[in-house]
């Protein structure tokens, strides 16, 4: 039976329910079918006799079923919701929230980089495949493309939704309780944003800033040209804001952001140099690069990941590549949609 019971950052953080994390505000992990990550956080935030929800999960049964019950557990109801705030545009941030909001009538604010992936996710005529397909050739990695296109992929374009608030950060925005700061993340999609609780002294970061993992960089449905540029610009940003609780939309509560980030800034730097290593090695795509390194915190081989695994580490690798290039560290040449990298 669902409890409403106080957080524990070293319990496990995917358990269904409702968590007291201070000052009015309530973390509820929600399922996710067929994803590794198994469960995304959204937090419920008292204001005034509503609430506002900071990103609402993946539009199952299950997960709806779930944020049901744990919003009774806060005395309150899914019609006591007036506003989903949503830090980005991926399935298991925003759609339950469209879904609710064609039941009950509360509004979604969603940020204005996020337009061109939802224009690509509203359109019937299009494969979502797509984009990841046409990264996986840039790659250089047509044998994982041909796999992909083998894999049944559902996507429901009723799902999506336009916002009833495209927010343009940086802004601000007014509560019952309070102003909260949204702020501009791009990286790991090119519309995220975070938003800054002040007065309760949390920022709700979403994907940017993860406790324990770090979130996928160029693997969306409008890709961005430099995306590890735009999200280690977004570090830096963060990183000059006053420190605060963090509250990641995967994984437990963490006292400080700044230090996650410091150890995000690191694993980047790191992941850079390993990455430039491989070209001296004699990797020349991304594909290449990617089979030369160790992936994941238990250091799996690339052969030892599952297809959605593998894509993402070719994407990830191209963006680390790409900016090396534009560092003036490496070199690029595009033959047949194919870049190769180059020392000079």
């Amino acid at each position: 039976m669902m409890q409403l019971r106080e957080d524990d950052p070293e319990a496990d953080w995917t358990i269904p329910g409702a968590y007291d994390v201070g000052a009015g505000v309530y973390r509820i992990p929600l399922p996710l079918p067929q994803d590794g990550l198994r469960a995304v956080n959204v937090y419920a935030v008292r204001d005034g006799d509503g609430l506002v929800l900071v990103d609402s999960g993946w539009a199952i049964t299950e997960a709806r079923d779930l944020l049901e019950q744990a919003v009774k557990l806060l005395d309150s109801s899914l019609s006591s919701v007036r506003r989903f705030l949503v830090t980005h545009v991926h399935r298991d941030h925003y759609t339950l929230a469209v879904t609710l909001r064609r039941e009950f009538g509360m509004r979604i604010g969603l940020g204005r980089g996020e337009a061109g992936a939802l224009r690509v996710a509203q359109d019937p005529a299009r494969d979502v495949r797509t984009p990841l397909l046409s990264q996986l050739h840039r790659g250089g990695a047509d044998d994982l493309g041909r796999e992909a296109r083998r894999t049944a992929v559902h996507h429901d374009v009723t799902d999506w939704d336009d916002p009833d608030d495209w927010l343009d950060a940086p802004a601000d925005i007014e509560l019952e309780t309070g102003r909260w700061q949204v702020h501009p993340t791009p990286g790991h999609t090119r519309g995220h944003v975070v938003f800054v609780d002040p007065g309760r002294d949390v920022m709700f970061a979403g994907d940017h800033v993860l406790p324990r993992i770090t979130p996928s960089i160029g693997f969306e449905l409008d890709p961005a040209e430099l995306p590890l540029h735009d999200y280690l610009g977004s570090l830096k940003l963060v990183r000059g804001l006053p420190d605060r609780r963090l509250l990641p939309a995967h994984g437990p509560v963490a006292p400080s952001v700044h230090a996650r980030l410091d150890e995000l800034i690191d694993h980047h730097d790191t992941r850079l140099h390993q990455i430039d290593d491989t070209i001296d090695a004699g990797a020349h795509t991304a594909a290449e690069a990617a089979r030369r390194l160790l992936w994941t915190r238990r250091g799996n081989l690339f052969s030892e990941l599952d297809l959605l695994g593998r894509c993402l580490a070719v994407t990830e690798t191209m963006a680390h590549l790409d900016v090396l290039v534009h560092a003036g560290r490496l070199s690029r040449a595009e033959v047949d949609g194919i870049a190769y990298y180059t020392r000079g």
